[in-house]
């Protein structure tokens, strides 16, 4: 039976993507590993390889094509000996619980699962009858993942020959690329010398509340404005997804505020020192990378803030992982700069603008702009004096940066005298951190910045 290629989810949180591009046609042999397609994301345009060997019998989503909801058939992958005479009507997705819910898509059960198709959450219908009346036999788990949730790399004809023969997948050593599953590794177990499938435990967990509509609907806000010039701007993948985190955010995170200003006098002729020495490497410093540094080192000082919400736990980790956010047409990425703690400052100024450039051309993969225990957001380029910060869930805070300004102080003299003063603003998870643990953080990234030797020590 030809296998379906499901919408692939390409990173934890993706629940439909656009299919950009394909780089196949039907009647093209593609082989494991070959790219496919391109598909966009809410962050960015990733490559999607065939898993298996075959020719493209049937292409079902066109290119361009917007809102593609993962596990939804895009195209039929043709086995040998199979035609396109043998494609049947594709499956329909597992349609969400709720439309306007931006919970993640529900996993797709036995009975509405295309029997071979590969991507996010494919499973096969492998429910068998017993020998002693037709009753049902235990089943193996979803072919998509283990009983631990762990997902399962398998070919389309290994799941099926597994099926077939009632196998646990998930007790299948892979000899395939990457220990992924193929067909020799089941074609020659049997009930008898193969593990058999538990039956499945009863779920007892429920799916996500659906959120809210922040708002008034488009249609209310529209009957508002009759007969008022407007352009109407549809949103992409990535501000749906910024519109729905930040909600989140904001509703179910206990945000507080610490503010500090610190004066950057020293540091800018330190930085100036630094520079005019790094020229003939072509390395110029900049003051958000003495910030990202002096945030790194700030978390190891204060290691109880160095800490994530995980639900009803709190994880406390020993790396430094940074979070920036970079502004992009449309958004933001906020791509994460790990183990900053142990990095020269040349070597996080270099890599701080590799990753913005290409944040800003969408070509980060998922694993460079995802964890993290602490975000910065700077706008003191833009001349913002001071601002309060979204946290990142499940970030335990972020520091907004405003603008270095030249300002009267009083030294320790007590004179006046005038130095350039940044005002920082800490957003903290009170979940996480606690007013003085917080309090402890800002001084610490104070004390890092006013006295910028010492962060080489």
């Amino acid at each position: 039976m030809p296998t379906e290629i499901l919408m692939p989810a390409l990173s934890p949180t993706m629940e439909e993507g656009t299919l950009a591009k394909w780089l196949v046609k039907e009647g093209d042999t593609v082989a494991s590993g070959d790219i496919m397609c391109e598909i966009e994301t809410d962050k960015a345009t990733m490559e999607f390889e065939a898993v298996d060997e075959g020719t493209i019998g049937k292409i079902l989503i066109a290119d361009g094509t917007e809102g593609v909801k993962v596990n939804t058939p895009i195209a039929v992958l043709l086995e040998e000996g199979e035609s396109a005479d043998d494609i049947g009507e594709p499956s329909a997705a597992e349609p969400d619980a709720d439309k306007s819910s931006h919970a993640a898509p529900a996993a797709a059960s036995s009975d509405t699962a295309p029997e071979g198709g590969y991507g996010r959450g494919a499973t096969d219908a492998n429910a068998k009858k017993s020998e002693d009346g037709g009753k049902d036999a235990g089943t193996a788990p979803p072919a998509g993942e283990n009983d631990k949730g762990e997902r399962i790399f398998a070919s389309p004809l290994a799941r099926r020959i597994a099926a077939d023969k009632g196998l646990d997948l998930s007790q299948v050593k892979g000899s395939g690329p990457k220990g992924r599953i193929v067909k020799a590794d089941v074609e020659g177990l049997s009930k008898s010398d193969a593990p058999k499938a538990d039956a499945p435990k009863a779920e007892t967990s429920k799916a996500a509340a659906p959120t809210a509509p922040a708002g008034p609907s488009a249609d209310a806000v529209a009957k508002m404005y009759e007969g008022r010039e407007y352009e109407e701007i549809k949103l992409d993948g990535m501000r749906r997804t910024i519109a729905a985190r930040l909600t989140e955010a904001k509703q179910t995170v206990p945000h507080f505020y610490l503010r500090r200003d610190i004066h950057l006098d020293a540091l800018m002729a330190f930085r100036a020192q630094l520079n005019k020495q790094l020229e003939p490497r072509g390395v110029k410093l900049s003051v958000n990378d003495f910030i990202i540094k002096a945030c790194a080192l700030a978390l190891q000082e204060v290691p109880d803030a160095n800490a994530v919400w995980a639900g009803d736990k709190v994880f406390k980790l020993k790396p430094s992982d940074v979070a920036v956010a970079v502004a992009i047409e449309g958004g933001l990425f906020t791509p994460v700069l790990k183990d900053a703690e142990m990095k020269s400052l040349s070597a996080l100024s270099a890599e701080m603008k590799d990753l913005a450039a290409r944040a800003r051309d969408r070509k980060l993969a998922p694993h460079e702009y995802q964890g993290g225990s602490f975000a910065i957001s700077n706008l003191g380029m833009f001349g913002i004096d001071n601002f309060d910060a979204v946290i990142n869930p499940p970030h335990g805070a972020i520091l907004a940066v405003g603008a270095g300004v030249q300002k009267p102080v009083v030294d320790s003299d007590g004179q006046i005298t005038v130095a350039t003063v940044m005002s920082v603003t800490l957003s903290v998870d009170h979940r996480v951190i606690d007013g003085a643990l917080g309090a402890q953080l800002l001084a610490a990234i104070k004390a890092n910045l006013e006295a910028p030797m010492t962060m080489l020590a």
